[in-house]
C-alpha cells in the first residue's frame, strides 16, 4: 500500500521549507548530522541487542573510557557504524545505490570485527535465520540482490518512501550477509535519502516492535504499509529537527512546551509520535521550537 497523500502533502511542505532555510547554512547541517551521530549509532546497534547505552556509546567515539568492562566487539561495531555513517554523507551524492557501495559498507561495519566475512555475500553453505524467517539459500542472494537494486533504480513511477520502504523489505528479506544485514539496510535508507536531498533518519529502538512488525506482514501478505509508515514518521521528524534549529528557534523540551502552554502532557505526545506538531528527539527527550504556536484543531 503507497503514503497517503495527506503524508505526501506533508512531506513536499517540509522539504520545500527545509530546502529554502539551508540555503547558506550547510555547516549547521553538518554540525547536526555531527551531533546525531552516537544516537544513529546506539539506536541501529541496540536493535541488534547490543548491551551498550546511548551514554557509553558517546564515550567510545570520543575514545573515552566508560565505566563497566564492554566487549572489543562492541566497541568496534560502534565505531565502524560512526565511520560508515560519515562516509555515506558524501558517497549519497557521488553514486545511486549499487552493489559494490553495498559491498564497500559492509567492509567498512565488518572489517576489524570478523574479517572472514566482511565485504562479501552469504557463500555456499553459509545459511542465516531471523526469527521464524530462513532467508534465501546462499547461491541465490547476489542474483536477488541486484535484481531489487535494478527494481529501485530503474522504478521512475513510484513515491520515493514506497521505493525506499519496499527496498528495505527485500534488501532485509534476502539477508545477504552472515552478520550486519540490519545495520547496512538502515544505513542504505539514509543514502537513499540522502541521494534525493533529504536528511538521514534514525529508526529507534523504541521502535522496534513495529519496525520488526513490518517484515512479518511483508512476508506474509506482502504488505509494505508499515514500513512506509516506520520510515515516513522518521523523516518528518528529521525534518522537523532541522527546520527547527534552521529557523534559529530556541529548542525545549516538549513537557516545558506543555507546561508553558497549559496542554496536556499525553495529547501532546502523541501528537508528536504522530508528528502532528514539529516535535523532535535528542538523546531521546521529546523537543520541540519555543515559538511554535499550537493550534487543537489543526495540529500543524
Amino acid at each position: 500500500m503507497a503514503i497517503t497523500k495527506p503524508i505526501k502533502d506533508r512531506l513536499t511542505a517540509l522539504k520545500s521549507e527545509y530546502d529554502t532555510l539551508r540555503k547558506g547554512k550547510e555547516s549547521l547541517l553538518v554540525m547536526i548530522d555531527e551531533a546525531e551521530v552516537p544516537e544513529s549509532v546506539y539506536n541501529s546497534n541496540a536493535i541488534e541487542n547490543s548491551t551498550l547505552t546511548l551514554k557509553e556509546t558517546e564515550k567510545i567515539l570520543l575514545d573515552m573510557e566508560v565505566s563497566r568492562d564492554v566487549s572489543l566487539r562492541e566497541v568496534y561495531e560502534a565505531k565502524n557504524l560512526a565511520r560508515v555513517i560519515g562516509y555515506i554523507r558524501n558517497k549519497s551524492k557521488e553514486t545511486e545505490t549499487n552493489k559494490e557501495t553495498i559491498l564497500l559498507l559492509h567492509q567498512m561495519l565488518i572489517g576489524g570485527i570478523d574479517d572472514k566475512i566482511a565485504g562479501r555475500f552469504r557463500k555456499l553453505g553459509e545459511y542465516v535465520r531471523v526469527g521464524t524467517h530462513v532467508a534465501p539459500a546462499p547461491e541465490h542472494v547476489e542474483k536477488m540482490i541486484e535484481a531489487i537494486i535494478t527494481e529501485y533504480t530503474g522504478d521512475l513511477s513510484n513515491y520515493f518512501l514506497d521505493k525506499i520502504a519496499k527496498f528495505h523489505l527485500d534488501f532485509e528479506t534476502v539477508h545477504p550477509f552472515n552478520d550486519g544485514n540490519g545495520r547496512i539496510g538502515r544505513v542504505l535508507i539514509c543514502f537513499q535519502l540522502q541521494r534525493l536531498g533529504f536528511p538521514i533518519i534514525i529508526i529507534r529502538d523504541r521502535e522496534k516492535k513495529e519496525y520488526y512488525k513490518s517484515f512479518a506482514e511483508y512476508r506474509d501478505e506482502k504488505n509494505a504499509k508499515n514500513m512506509e509508515k516506520v520510515i515516513a514518521l522518521a523523516l518528518m521528524e528529521s525534518l522537523s529537527k532541522r527546520i527547527t534549529y534552521l529557523k534559529g528557534q530556541k529548542v525545549i523540551t516538549l513537557s516545558e512546551y506543555t507546561k508553558i502552554n497549559k496542554l496536556s502532557a499525553p495529547g501532546m505526545i502523541n501528537a508528536a509520535r504522530r508528528q502532528n506538531i514539529p516535535a523532535f528527539r535528542e538523546k531521546g527527550v521529546w523537543k520541540i521550537g519555543e515559538d511554535f504556536i499550537y493550534n487543537s484543531r489543526k495540529e500543524k
